[in-house]
């Protein structure tokens, strides 16, 4: 579908949406898919029945807002945010609502430049207004690694974020710094939440974060008069990081199965099988990309193939690398590679393949209890306690804490040695 997407009209952003060519039920049907991602961080639309009412709300809600201030500065960066924002394969309502909601100042999408550029930010910046961050911001040298308007990144943010009613950071690189904090961090790169403390800030992780996301998180806080969505220790909407990468994916019956690829090129990979031996970091990798996924839902990393890196993970580029190296060993067990070894090993009293499983429940439901009490980092060494989530009292309330993402960390499954044997590859199955 072509719409016409123009600056922000006098009206609505609903009459907005109409003047560009955005019926009433294809708006209708955006809102249901902002409902079913605040709901259950998913915007498959198998539960519309009973989303209608709450879709229909988001839709009232939404569709009253009055033209909205934002201020979106791109510092550190790649413009990647941006780009799986509005490049997600086809013009969408998502990239309607994006534009017009941008058009105050974007440095990537705005036609205005020069003096023009920087008057804009500057009547914007006087006004209550929604601030959201793309890029880290250096500190080291003066801050000259990054200038806008000749003012460091640092002085743009700290005069953007006086009067900002909201703020995102959106990417990695805002949410901590990414691949320029990473060590020896010559730049001196920092979050955005490191820089600005007096205000609460949500942060939209990923490298880079999913379009949907950075999209549902903006008109929550539209929808809902101001008010933040509820967010987990780092400060990540709920809604789209409360599960890790590793409990939907859609590879993880070949993990509960024993069944990894070992090499790029081996037959299990041609299978579909488990990334785990290749690096996959999804057993520790808060994100929705195997439900949202990129593109209009044709395709991510695991998808094409190629194992998670924690993108979504606070310093993922010095914690996880080398990204190929197998993570330390998940809790739990393979059922193929290892019900022998366990079954006839560890409970003593198996003598045939019925008793072999009964043994294999027993010691699976065991470890899932111990690892549910663990941190989901545990496997890094870390010991993260959890504490309860409450949603913010205020329009813009503080961070909550973790308990809702160790709360929604069921138990993974994989093998407690890294003895080979117990394993089962392509060939071994074959043979």
């Amino acid at each position: 579908m072509a719409y016409n997407i123009t600056p922000w009209q006098p009206g609505t952003l609903a009459e907005n949406l109409a003047r560009a060519g955005v019926s009433r039920r294809d708006f209708l049907k955006f809102c249901g898919g902002l409902a079913a991602i605040f709901a259950v961080g998913t915007p498959s639309t198998a539960r519309a029945a009973e989303l209608t009412p709450q879709a229909a709300k988001i839709a009232k809600d939404l569709g009253a807002v009055t033209k909205p201030n934002v201020v979106w500065l791109q510092l550190q960066e790649c413009t990647g945010c941006m780009e799986s924002t509005l490049r997600s394969g086809g013009t969408t309502v998502e990239d309607v609502v994006l534009n017009l909601m941008s058009v105050n100042y974007n440095e990537l999408v705005m036609a205005a430049a020069g003096e023009a550029a920087e008057k804009a930010l500057a009547e914007t910046n006087k006004m209550p207004h929604i601030l959201v961050v793309n890029g880290s911001v250096p500190t080291k040298d003066g801050g000259v690694y990054c200038t806008i308007g000749g003012k460091s990144a640092e002085q743009v943010l700290r005069e953007a974020a006086e009067n900002a009613t909201a703020i995102l950071a959106v990417g990695a690189c805002a949410v901590f710094g990414s691949v320029q904090a990473a060590k020896p961090n010559p730049t001196g790169a920092k979050g955005v939440d490191e820089i600005i403390k007096n205000k609460p800030v949500i942060n939209v992780s990923g490298c880079p974060p999913i379009g949907e996301v950075i999209t549902a998180t903006l008109s929550y806080i539209l929808s809902h008069k101001g008010k933040a969505p509820e967010v987990d220790a780092e400060g990540r909407p709920l809604f789209a990081y409360s599960q890790r990468i590793h409990d939907s994916c859609p590879r993880r019956p070949h993990f509960d199965a024993g069944q990894y690829v070992r090499s790029f090129d081996d037959a299990g990979a041609r299978e579909g099988w488990c990334l785990y031996d290749v690096g996959c970091k999804g057993p520790s990798t808060f994100s929705p990309c195997p439900i949202v996924q990129w593109n209009m839902k044709s395709g991510w990393p695991i998808g094409a193939g190629h194992p998670c890196i924690g993108c979504t993970e606070r310093d993922f580029f010095d914690r996880f690398s080398p990204f190929y190296t197998r993570l330390p060993n998940v809790p739990g067990f393979g059922v193929e590679g290892t019900a022998e070894k366990v079954g006839w090993g560890l409970t003593g009293v198996v003598a045939a393949g019925v008793a072999v499983h009964a043994g294999v429940t027993a010691l699976r439901s065991a470890a899932d209890k111990k690892a549910a009490y663990n941190s989901p980092m545990a496997v890094f060494g870390e010991n993260t306690g959890s504490t309860n989530t409450a949603a913010a009292a205020e329009p813009f309330g503080a961070k909550t804490s973790e308990a809702a993402a160790a709360e929604a960390t069921p138990a993974s499954h994989e093998t407690a040695t890294t003895d080979e044997s117990t394993r089962t590859t392509a060939p071994e199955k074959e043979a």
